[in-house]
This record gives structure tokens, sequence and C-alpha cells, in this order.
């Protein structure tokens, strides 16, 4: 269908570029409007949850576009036009995802009231558990980080030679600036203008490329001819890339990673004004997950029904899948100024929105389990600069670090799924055991952390230096048999061309060129990537809980209430801070003089929307003294627990 000479180039024009800008500076205006509107920062912890006030829907789409960056913008339609619409079947491990969260994982989270996720690692285990968790989140949002800015700027660089350098900048300096102003306020608010940008993205490619290929009938009926409506495939092997039991398995498990325990989505969970905020912002961000994914993969649909018959990776157009969905939108709308600009501030918005989420958590986990332990005293004025502080290097570092996923060799969206999978999988594995098996120690949990993370990276690394082959993983044919007419470089490049499109992982077509590869190689190497993060999880679920159980299991009633899943099923909770109690010096700094009554609620106090004090298994009577408490109540060590940010 594509009627584009096989050898031509396009490029961005001035109204695309003029597009583009007006994104980015409705984007600072948003945050400059945030940080600077009266009664803003008064404490790192409006800085950071925005004052537990925030309504669901800000925050619903906030969740929604935090992971569906510009990763997803350009990987998801490349994945769909090679494998088929069975990508589809994401959208069910998100809804199974989000279902988990909101039933098991967040309520633990909100009605704790914690700032930073690892706190709760602290109180069920060991503060060299809390470390653990915390360096390990710090060392894959880095990097995932990276993957998000560097890897549009360079895909979008090889197709209209958009300059890199002035993308990563622009972007790089403008998220990191509206983020250091206006803290997590400032991130939800333009998370929610830039999901917006991203789905017009998306819907005015639908739309011009569903006209130019000749209606829906027609997408469909050659979409269906060339098997590219492939949803029943529920093959088990798990070296199919993608199936049913891939998305349904792998796929919920990774984004339960990211949602349940990652540090950046519960920071929006606490952030809502009720605990039945927080659902509906869980049951919003599903919505959004669904069109983004759906309207991602269709495109991808459209895509190749436009190139059905020239190929342009066979060609030499493109060098990479990734680069697809950016000549589409040049191919399609080259005749219609400052449209294709809408697109480059569609995936750009992605990726101002994952950077802006995870550096400003990266910021918070270093100010609650780095900074505060060790300088607890520091004055609520002394946090927020520092919190403003860190939130600058995180982002410069995030730019530093970008040029790694240049080393990624298999497409944007499995580097991203991949870091994320093997470093965060361990991480779920370690508070599923906090919160559902009561007999896990530190020894245990350690152990099972040191367990999924070497498994996993140990599979991820394998899968790197022996890729699978194109069979197993179940791409779909592509044709260039239909060009207009050769390009000056195509005929260089068919050839290999032809053996390294199959998979963006560049796989082996022929299993001989290899004969010193591990017997491995087409077994535990060759699996899904969307395994890496479940194998992680399991490993860490399993060696944690054989060794607590040969080191000395914990015994239920050492636990404080609250830590376990089933302490809190019966109860409903608001930490959302009263407006009388919310002043600058509020209970950020506890020092011993300056306690108010709210400060001196025992570790076991859970707060709830009625505002009465509320012991597990006790009420607590007007002027009754702190003798009064039941010991029994199963909280022996319950002095030693940290208290939380309520």
């Amino acid at each position: 269908m594509a009627a584009v000479g096989a050898g031509e180039r396009a490029t961005f024009g001035a109204w695309d570029y003029a597009v583009f800008a007006l994104m980015l500076l409705v984007s600072s205006g948003i945050g400059l409007w945030v940080g600077l509107a009266p009664g803003g920062q008064r404490s790192a912890e409006d800085f950071f949850t925005g004052g537990r006030r925030l309504a669901a829907l800000p925050v619903g789409l906030s969740l929604a576009a935090s992971f569906m960056s510009a990763v997803q913008v350009l990987g998801v339609p490349a994945e769909a036009y090679r494998y088929g619409l069975k990508f589809l079947w994401m959208t069910v491990g998100q809804l199974l995802n989000s279902l988990l969260t909101a039933a098991f994982y967040m309520p633990v989270f909100y009605r704790l009231g914690l700032t930073s996720t690892y706190q709760y690692l602290e109180l069920r285990f060991s503060r060299a558990v809390r470390l653990c968790g915390t360096l390990q989140y710090l060392v894959a949002t880095v990097l995932y980080t990276g993957i998000v800015i560097y890897a549009p700027a360079l895909i979008l660089n090889q197709v209209t030679r958009l300059d890199i350098w002035a993308s990563l900048l622009s972007t790089g300096a403008i998220c990191t600036f509206y983020t250091t102003v206006g803290g997590m306020k400032a991130v939800i608010w333009t998370d929610t203008f830039q999901v917006m940008v991203m789905l017009a993205g998306f819907w005015v490619v639908l739309a011009r490329g569903t006209v130019l290929v000749g209606g829906p009938r027609q997408v469909i009926e050659l979409a269906q001819n060339h098997s590219r409506i492939n949803l029943m495939d529920f093959d088990p092997d798990p070296r199919s890339r993608y199936t049913f039991w891939t998305f349904v398995v792998g796929g919920t498990l990774v984004w339960l990673s990211m949602y349940g325990v990652n540090q950046a989505q519960v920071q929006r969970y606490v952030a809502c004004r009720t605990e039945k905020q927080a659902k509906l912002a869980l049951l919003i961000n599903q919505l959004g997950l669904f069109l983004i994914v759906s309207s991602a993969a269709c495109c991808g649909i459209i895509m190749f029904t436009f190139y059905m018959d020239c190929d342009p990776l066979l060609t030499g157009r493109i060098s990479a899948p990734d680069q697809y969905m950016p000549l589409l939108v040049l191919d399609i709308f080259k005749d219609l100024p400052g449209v294709p600009g809408l697109f480059l501030a569609c995936a750009y918005s992605g990726t101002l929105s994952t950077a802006s989420t995870s550096i400003n958590a990266m910021a918070a986990v270093t100010v609650e389990d780095l900074i505060k332990p060790w300088l607890p005293n520091l004055a609520p004025q002394r946090l927020v600069i520092i919190s403003k502080g860190l939130s600058l290097v995180y982002g410069s570092a995030c730019l530093m670090v970008a040029a790694l996923s240049s080393l990624l060799g298999g497409g944007v969206l499995q580097g991203s799924f991949t870091v994320m999978g093997v470093l965060s999988g361990p991480l779920l594995g370690a508070f599923t055991l906090g919160m559902f098996l009561p007999a896990c120690n530190t020894p245990g949990v350690l152990s099972g952390l040191l367990a999924g993370l070497t498994i996993s990276l140990w599979v991820a690394v394998g899968a790197t230096l022996y890729p699978p082959k194109a069979k197993s993983m179940g791409v779909l044919p592509s044709s260039a048999a239909g060009c207009v007419g050769p390009s000056a470089n195509a005929s260089g490049l068919l050839g290999p061309l032809l053996i390294t499109s199959a998979s963006s992982g560049a796989p082996r077509m022929d299993p001989t060129t290899d004969p010193g590869q591990p017997t491995l190689a087409d077994s535990l190497y060759a699996i899904s990537y969307l395994y890496y993060g479940a194998l992680g999880t399991l490993s860490t679920v399993l060696c944690g809980a054989l060794i607590s159980c040969l080191t000395g299991p914990n015994k239920h009633s050492a636990h404080g209430p609250g830590l376990l899943w089933w302490d809190l099923t019966w109860q409903t909770a608001s930490v959302a801070p009263k407006e009388e109690v919310a002043t600058l010096d509020d209970s950020l700094v506890k020092g011993a003089e300056e306690l108010s009554y709210t400060a001196k609620r025992r570790p076991d106090f859970l707060p709830t929307s009625e505002d009465h004090l509320l012991f597990l298994g006790q009420k607590e009577e007007n002027g009754a003294d702190s003798d009064s408490w039941n010991p029994g109540s199963g909280c022996e060590d319950g002095h030693d627990l940290r208290e939380t940010d309520l």
C-alpha cells in the first residue's frame, strides 16, 4: 500500500517544531503555576505527596502516563506490526495488575501513611532490608529513565535527522525544571496534560492511516489475510515472545512490580484524599492504560497495511523496528504541516511524564530512606531545599546515563521491560513475603532478594549474549516486493536486513552459526523477556520462604499491626491531613518537646475516615493513659517501630 519511494527521507518542518515547543511550554507553565502558587511546598510532605489532598482523576491519569513513555509510543506499534494484534492481551495483564494492587498492596501502603515504600521493609524486617530495597530501586529507576530519555531521541534522529542532543537537553531540562519547582502536584498535573497529548497523537494517526488504506473494512481484511489479527494464540511455550499466557502471567507480574510496590506509583496512591479515591484512581488508570495500549497496537496494524508490500526495514529506509512509527507519521502527514509535530509532542509527552515521575520518586526515597534516618532534626524548610536539589541532581544523572540505552540491541520496549523485570521483580517478591508470609524473617528475605536478582539477571544476560531464534519468537513475515523503486542504499543492506530484521533483538536464523553455544541458549535463555520479572519474583518468594523456615521463622505475634495484609482488611482509612494541622511546623520534625497528640500516637495506630483513634483489637478511651495499652495485642516490640509520616 505504500506509495512512498524506498529511498526518500522526510524531516520535520517549522510548524512541527512549533507544535512540539508549545507542548514543552505548556508543561513548564503547569510546573511554574503549581510551584509558585500561594501555599505551595511548605514541607517535604507537600513536595512529595501534594499534601495528600489530590483527587482521583488527575492521579489516575498520572498513573497511566507514568510508565506509558515514548518507549511505549514507539515500541508498541512496532511490536504489533511484527507480531500481530495479540499484543492487546497486554491490557488483560494490566487489568489483573490493577485489581491485585487495589485489593492487596495499595491498602497496606495507604493505611500506614508511608512516603517511601521502603519504610515498610524496615518496619517489617530490618534497616538492612530497607537499604537493599532502596538501592535496588534507585539503580533500576536511573537505568529505566535513561532508556526512556535517550532511546526516542536516537530513534527520531535516525529517521528525521532531529538533532539528538537538542532533543535530549530540551526535554531533560524542561522535565527536571518543572519537577524541581512544582514537586508531586506539578508531576501529576503535567502527566494529565501529557496523557491527553499522547492519545490525540495516536488517534490522529489512526484516522489518517485508515483513510489512506481504504477504510476500516479494508484494514481488517488485509490484516486478517496476513495473520496480523491473531488474538487466539494460546501456545504455552514460554519461548514464544507474545502469547496469551505471556501477557497474562509474565505481563501481570511485570506490571505488578511497577504498579503494586514501585515508589513512583505508591507515592501517587498516598497523595489521594481517601483510600476510596486511591482505588478510583486505579480504575481511571486502567481505563487510560487500555486506551493507550489499544490505540498503539491498532496503529501498528494500520502501519502494517500501509507498508504491507514495501517494508521500510527490508528496503533500508530504517535500521530498526522502533523507527517504523515516526516514519509512518512523516509519510502520511507529509502534506499537512504541523500534524507530525503532534506526534513528536505525543512521543515526548510520554518521555516527560515518565522521567518526571522517576525523578520525583528517587528524590522522595533518598530523603525518606537515606537522609531523614541520619539527620532527623533537619528543619522543614531545609528538607524542602534538599528535596528540590535532589530532583535537580537525579534529573542530571538520568541525562548522563541515558547513553547506556544505545547498548541495548533488543529494541527500546524490550530493554525497558528487561530492566524493570530484572531489578523490580525481586522487590515485588520481597514485599509479597512481608505482607503475606508472617514466618518470613530478615535472613530469608535478603537471601530471596539475592537469589531473585541473580537468576533473573543471569537469564537476561544469557539472552543478550545468545539471542533466540526468530522462529521460536513468532515473528510474522513481511515483504518488500511492491516498492516503487529501490533505494540507493537498499541493495547493500537488503541481504543483511532480511536476516536481522526478523526480530528487534537480531535473532539467529541458523542454529549452527555458533557451534559453541551453551545448551541453555535454546531453552532458558530463549524465554520471553516478559517472564524475567516473574522469574525474579518467584525465585525471591521461594528462596525467602525456604531460608526463613531453615533459620527459624518469625512468629505472627512479633509483627506490629498493619504490616500484614489481613490485619487491615476490615478497616477503612484516610491519611489526608486536616487543614488546621497542615502547617510548616507539623510533625515533619518530631522533637520530643513539640510532639502533638497526633505525633504521640503509638505505632499501631491506624487513622480512619471517622477520625477516631483505633487500635487493633482495642478502642482508645478519652483520658486513658499509655499504661492502659494492651501488651497482648501482638506488638511486643511496638516501641521499636519507627513512626510513619501520617
